[in-house]
């Protein structure tokens, strides 16, 4: 049976609500995966800028270390060790996965939880170290 044009464009959604669309584990893992290294790449700006000054002078040195004493810039570092944990986490899900290994999808959702959790655990290792 063949279908009509006119057929197929009324079988098409009108209106995608997102906010309504409830995403898989695996998806979520995968879009913060994406974020994560986006976070990255500003930090390592950041990083990059912190190194230089404190390498410029012990002028220098002595303000990015009173820097580093300040509430904004402590969670600023607990932002991107987050973020580098989960980036971490998350890429070797997917090299796993690569491998042919977590692609069923009990194993996948399964996998994806897991990274949930350890990211978890490593965040609050991280804030428990800064802090």
């Amino acid at each position: 049976m063949e279908l009509s044009e006119q057929n197929v464009k009324k079988q098409r959604p009108v209106h995608l609500d997102l906010q309504t669309i409830r995403f898989p584990a695996t998806a979520i893992v995968s879009i913060l995966h994406r974020i994560s290294g986006v976070i990255m790449l500003f930090a390592t700006g950041i990083l990059l800028w912190l190194l230089n000054s404190s390498l410029t002078s012990a002028e220098g040195f002595a303000s990015v270390q009173s820097l580093f004493d300040t509430f904004i810039m402590k969670f600023i570092l607990w932002g991107i060790l987050t973020a580098l944990g989960y980036h971490i986490l998350g890429g070797l899900r997917h090299l796993v996965m690569d491998t042919g290994r977590w692609e069923e999808l009990a194993s996948g959702a399964a996998s994806a939880k897991a990274v949930f959790v350890l990211a978890i655990v490593f965040s609050v290792l991280a804030g428990i170290w800064v802090w």
